[in-house]
């Protein structure tokens, strides 16, 4: 069975829940990271904390969230070695999941997406990541980065 962590802040409680029961019907073993409840909860510590145990490994990827999403993607990049990307559709969902081999995805609990945010995370988890050399050098690019 396939590990996943979910985690979030105060201002993606019921989102990050239905992302956890999603997960766990497609049968994976989910670590949820964040908080149950609407009291404050700095969403960069929710980033570091979840991305930190990724690194340890045994994860396929993680799920983090927040209030827009941006602030804990902007967070977890800058953790060396993750990729965190914040879809607006299922496309960008694929995408980053093919060209990018994004490790993370994120999410906003205030954001009214024009495509359910599980149909993405769906099209996040059923991409497979290009082995294309052009994406792949891309890849090595984009983490030298985090060197620079």
């Amino acid at each position: 069975m396939s590990k996943v962590i979910v985690a979030n802040d105060h201002g993606a409680v019921e989102l990050s829940a239905s992302i956890v029961d999603y997960l766990k019907s497609l049968g994976y073993e989910v670590d949820w990271l964040g908080t149950k409840t609407e009291d404050s909860v700095d969403y960069p510590d929710v980033a570091k904390l979840a991305c930190k145990k990724f690194l340890q490994g045994g994860y396929e990827f993680g799920v983090l969230c927040c209030g827009t999403g941006i602030g804990i993607s902007i967070s977890a990049n800058k953790i060396k070695g993750i990729r965190c990307a914040l879809p607006q559709n299922c496309y960008a969902a694929r995408m980053t999941k093919e060209h990018n081999h994004a490790n993370f995805i994120a999410f906003g609990g205030r954001i009214d997406y024009p495509e359910d945010p599980l149909k993405m995370l769906k099209a996040y988890i059923d991409q497979e990541p290009s082995t294309e050399p052009r994406h792949l050098n891309r890849i090595t690019k984009m983490m030298a980065l985090e060197n620079d």
